[in-house]
């Protein structure tokens, strides 16, 4: 299936983001209890679920700066094309940032994931001070 092969290519550098499939296995372990076909001991390795919403919300936090030209295109609303350099750029520095965070929650003694931070920042943006915003637009079959 086309769309769990997320890698976008970035310079000479193929950016694996895999958000659908990282995505269906942590449904899976919710919806089956981790037992059976939910049962993975790997989950702590998966990433944040790039998309569009936890870039946003870190822009909206503060926590992502953006320059100036890709803030002003993204809020007119303008598309951003799939896999183009500031598409991947987006998704990577929110990967990334996710990253940073889990670290810093750790040496401050809360233990969460990538995965649970993602879902944080993910129900965070279903506020209406987030919604109130626009976010990045990128028509793409990987989120």
């Amino acid at each position: 299936m086309r769309y769990f092969n997320d890698v976008e290519s970035y310079d000479e550098l193929q950016v694996p983001f895999f958000k659908r499939a990282q995505i269906t296995a942590a449904d899976l372990s919710l919806a089956f209890d981790d037992q059976g076909p939910g049962q993975f001991n790997d989950l702590h390795h998966l990433t944040m679920f790039a998309d569009n919403l936890v870039p946003h919300v870190l822009r909206i936090d503060n926590v992502l700066r953006y320059n100036d030209a890709l803030a002003a295109r993204i809020d007119q609303a303008e598309l951003i094309p799939a896999g183009s350099t500031e598409e991947v750029e987006l998704r990577a520095c929110a990967v990334h940032a996710v990253e940073l965070l889990v670290s810093e929650l750790a040496s401050l003694g809360q233990r969460l994931t990538s995965m649970e931070v993602d879902n944080l920042l993910w129900n965070r943006g279903q506020q209406s001070e987030y919604k109130d915003f626009p976010r990045h637009r990128t028509r793409s079959v990987f989120y």
